[in-house]
């Protein structure tokens, strides 16, 4: 996207997107492994074959894609190329774009990766990007600023679904809270009195079970992977989340991907998400 028009807040855009779609983000993750299941070769035509079918079906309809940019960036730059028209595809037909990248560094570096996601004319531009804050929060800033700016938003990694993970955000800090507690708490810092959501989230797990000892009310989105493939379900996420279950973003992947290449069995998969997901919300 050009021009300097400031976009509403990612947060904002992000309420309204799962209040009329649907509470649900689908990933899209063109491994070597998914690209063989629909027939693909693992090359740049499969690549952009794969990744187009999934914007075309999908796009008009769910409330968030997200690419993973590691499996685009494996074919050097034609996969980055492909990237770069998938958000510009996607975000034109209405859904908006986390791009997964991880990203997270100090100083110059962190605000070059910034001005590569975030910044409005970019060509990787996407309307939120996660991030990694495990070289301290604060390395995050020229990011979070830069979000700010453009009415981008960030996802932070906080209590992530894979089990290493344990070893880091659960580490006791001096002040006797976890790591994992301290990201949740300055993310809910960045986000107080925004309306009617705030733009700055957190990565959680949906297969983490209770989590009713860290608070989880950050007035911000929680993107929660672990449907489907990884074993959790829809129904699961009012025990997982609480009172904060209104503010997740449950992640789908493999669950849908899997019934590609065929669009409308692609489709027919994220609305059976969707509407499960969205009931699960209203009964939590």
């Amino acid at each position: 996207m050009t021009g300097t028009t400031a976009l509403e807040p990612f947060g904002a855009r992000l309420r309204r997107a799962m209040d009329e779609r649907g509470p649900l983000c689908v990933g899209i993750d063109p491994h070597a492994s998914l690209l063989a299941d629909w027939g693909l070769n693992d090359d740049v035509a499969g690549l952009e074959r794969f990744s187009r079918t999934v914007v075309e079906a999908l796009a008009d309809r769910v409330a968030v894609l997200k690419p993973q940019s590691a499996f685009f960036e494996r074919f050097g730059s034609r996969g980055v190329a492909v990237l770069e028209k998938s958000v510009e595809e996607a975000r034109a037909a209405g859904a908006l774009v986390v791009m997964d990248a991880k990203r997270g560094d100090i100083g110059s570096t962190m605000a070059a990766y910034a001005e590569t996601y975030l910044r409005k004319d970019a060509p990787l531009f996407s309307d939120a990007l996660t991030v990694s804050p495990f070289l301290g929060y604060g390395s995050l800033q020229p990011a979070v600023d830069l979000a700010r700016e453009n009415g981008a938003g960030l996802f932070v990694l906080a209590l992530t679904s894979n089990p290493e993970g344990r070893e880091v955000q659960h580490a006791v800090r001096e002040d006797g809270r976890t790591v994992g507690a301290t990201m949740l708490a300055r993310l809910a810092a960045e986000n107080a009195g925004a309306e009617p959501m705030g733009s700055f989230g957190a990565v959680v797990g949906a297969t983490l079970g209770d989590l009713s000892s860290y608070d989880l009310e950050i007035n911000g989105p929680l993107l929660a992977p672990g449907i489907g493939a990884q074993g959790a379900t829809p129904a699961d996420l009012p025990g997982v989340f609480g009172t904060a279950v209104r503010n997740v973003v449950p992640n789908v992947s493999r669950g849908v991907l899997r019934h590609g290449p065929d669009a409308a069995a692609l489709r027919a998969s994220a609305e059976r998400f969707a509407t499960e997901i969205a009931s699960a919300v209203a009964s939590g």
